[in-house]
Order: structure tokens, then sequence, then C-alpha cells
């Protein structure tokens, strides 16, 4: 029997994949589940498991798009698994590698050797002629090849040679092409969708982390041998960014059409870099969840993401992005809008400067924050009021996110 292997949908709204890389040969026997290709589609990268045993007939190539329950391979089922495989795999590598080594011999043999010229005095030398035509090109003699007695240079070796365009390095000046995937391409879309179709500026702050560098300092074993988690940043972010949206609804909203949703929910997207991308996987319903519970999210949706195994469900949705460029090194940045979204804040990297307490100036752990935000939507009062709350909450966590109980706020 022949069953025919249809592109499966990987969720809403995608109509079609790309195939990104096939597991197995054409003609190979594959075992029912066994992983056969790699699709990308716009949101993910998934495998592609054989639906029963048999030997496999590739019906589409590497690179290829193909439509969402479209054949893609065919699978004989009536076929029995070959015995002795391996074995008749290691003669067959066994003879190329005979015949690749026989064919290099006789390669060889054909060539024709000539002697080297003897290497003189007059090697590379140029006669008074060739150099004084040279000097006046500027042309250093050692990058010329004489063609005269034992390799001197000749006058004729001077006028034929040209000045080396630009400075010479002697390093390599190759390049390569390779096809963006279906992700990265989808990504680029959107980037430059949010940036032709959104009218999003960006608005700045500064936070003086040393308050949470305490309580770090102070609890992050104790949460760790408790939890089985580490007491990260993200959870301080997401803590502050999820009060200010509560305070300021209109960056809890997307536009759709002539309409304006505004949600009482927030599902809050983490920027991860994964090894096919950017992926944007959520947090649902965050406000609900305590600093442990949001550090164990973002722990599992990282592993995923960076894995490979992250679904498109888990990247669908999400009210508003936090993006941290900071674990790259990244000081300050504009980032951009994660449409349908109407907002995103970046996180950059913590650095001690000075600044001023209580009159006096001292060091302090300083990171800046980056708001991008849709302002078809949202006013620049609000914008801003959002990022101060967000700072508030950041250089004053015991007070606005935890109630005064540390302890009870980390659940220990």
């Amino acid at each position: 029997m022949i069953l025919e292997m249809k592109v499966p949908s990987p969720g809403e709204s995608i109509t079609e994949v790309e195939i990104a890389e096939w597991l197995v040969k054409d003609g190979d026997y594959v075992e029912k589940d066994q992983a056969i290709a790699e699709v990308d589609s716009d949101k993910a990268t998934l495998e592609l498991p054989a639906e029963e045993s048999g030997t496999i007939t590739l019906k589409a190539e590497e690179g290829d798009a193909v439509a969402v329950g479209e054949v893609v391979c065919l699978i004989d089922t009536s076929a029995s698994k070959p015995e002795g495989n391996d074995k008749a795999k290691k003669e067959t590598k066994e003879d190329k590698k005979g015949e690749e080594a026989q064919a290099v011999k006789s390669e060889t043999a054909k060539e024709t050797k000539f002697p080297e010229p003897a290497k003189t005095y007059a090697s590379g030398t140029p006669s008074p002629a060739a150099k004084k035509i040279l000097d006046e090109k500027d042309i250093p003699s050692s990058s010329v090849k004489g063609t005269g007695k034992d390799g001197r240079i000749t006058k004729e070796d001077a006028m034929n040679a040209v000045p080396s365009m630009g400075t010479p390095t002697g390093g390599k000046r190759g390049e390569s092409r390779s096809k963006l995937s279906m992700l990265r391409r989808k990504v680029a879309e959107r980037l430059v969708s949010a940036k032709n179709e959104t009218a999003m500026l960006t608005t700045f702050n500064e936070v003086d982390m040393s308050a949470i560098f305490s309580l770090r300092t102070s609890y992050k074993e104790e949460f760790k041998e408790t939890h089985g988690v580490s007491l990260g940043f993200m959870s301080f972010f997401t803590k502050a960014v999820i009060r200010a949206l509560q305070l300021f609804p209109a960056v809890n909203s997307m536009i759709d059409g002539k309409e304006m949703i505004t949600y009482d929910f927030c599902d809050i997207s983490i920027a991860v870099s994964g090894p096919k991308g950017l992926m944007v996987p959520v947090i649902r319903n965050a406000e609900n969840l305590t600093f442990r519970g949001i550090e164990a999210e973002v722990k599992r949706l990282a592993i995923r993401a960076r894995e490979g195994q992250i679904t498109v469900d888990e990247m669908t949705g999400g009210t508003f992005t936090i993006s941290n460029g900071g674990v790259f090194g990244s000081m300050l940045s504009t980032p951009i809008i994660n449409p349908p979204q109407s907002g995103i804040l970046g996180m950059h990297n913590i650095v001690e400067r000075p600044v001023v307490k209580n009159g006096e100036i001292a060091i302090a752990p300083v990171m800046y924050l980056a708001l991008s935000y849709d302002h078809r939507i949202i006013d620049g009062k609000e914008s801003v009021s959002f990022l101060v709350a967000v700072k508030e909450a950041l250089e004053n966590p015991e007070e606005h996110l935890m109630n005064g109980d540390v302890k009870k706020a980390l659940e220990l």
C-alpha cells in the first residue's frame, strides 16, 4: 500500500510551510513516528514524523515551499525492513573510497610537472629600467612576478604591472549565499510592517537597580533552594510591567480596524533568541503568577525555544512584549513593536554609573529602559507615565511589587 504523506496544518492562519531539511534520503526505510523532515512555518520550526513504517519516496526538495495539505512524500507500507543494511552501506562506502582514491591517482598521473625556476639573488629583483617604472607607478617589486632569467623583473614586467586598488591585505575575499528560512523571512516582513504601518515612537528612562540587587543578594540562594529556579530580573520586570499596564490600560491595547481593543488580562510576550531566529513565547495571564511562577514559566519557555520545541500556540497572542538586549551587552536601543501589540519594553545591560543620592554623588548599577509604542492609540503622556511607573516599581520593589512583605511575595 502506498501512503501519501501530506503537510499537516501547524496552526491557524498558516497556509504553507518550507522544507527546511530532509532527515532521511529517497528510498530509505523509515519507522513509524520517526522524524523524517524539519519544516519551517512563519512562526516556528516543526518536525514531520512518519505516519507509517515503510520505504519512503520524497516528492519535494529542501527549500521548497509547500501548501498545507500537499503531498510531500510517499511511504510504501508493504515494503519489508531490509536486513544487513549496515553491512551493505559499509561495503558501498569502502568501494566508493577505493574509486575516489583511484580517480585521484589517475588525475595525479595525468598532471605534467614543470621545474620551478632556480632561486638566485636575481629572483624578484628589477632591472634598473624596471625599477624606475615601478617607482613611478608606486608599485613594490615584491608584488610583481618576474619573467626574466632566474625570476628577474624585466622592463616589460614593470610596464604590465597594475597598481593595487586599495590596501593589499592578503586576506580572503570570498562570499556565500544562503536562502533565508521562512521564519526569518516572516520576521523580516513583520518588522518592516511594524515600522511602516504604526506611528512608532520610543521614550527612554533609567533605573537604579540597587534595590533589586540587594533583594537578590539576600534571597536568591533561599529562593533557588526552595523553588528550584533562580530569582532573576525577568520576574521583577514582568511584575513592574503588569502594574504599569493596569495603571495605563491604553498600553495594553491594540487597533483592530477602526476600533481599539483593550484587554483586562496581561499576556506578556518574552523575546528569546533561538537557533532559527527570534522567538516570542507568551506568558499567559501573567498578572496571576507569583515571582516563582513567572521565573518557572520564563525558564520553561526559554528552554523550549532554544531547543526548537516551541509550538505555534505558545507564541500566539500576547498583549505586550519585553525584550532583553542587555544579555548581549546592549547599552541602549529602540525596540520594534511586535504587531498587533502597541508597546514593547527594551531592557539593556546594567552598568555601574555615577548617580546623585541625597545630594551626593554615588556609584549605582544603572539600566537604561526604552519603551516603543504606537502613537496612534498611546499618547506621549501615557507612554512616559507608563515608563515612570515601571521605574518606580523597580527602584522600590518591596513597596510596589511585594506589598511590604518580601518573604511572603517570594513564598519563602
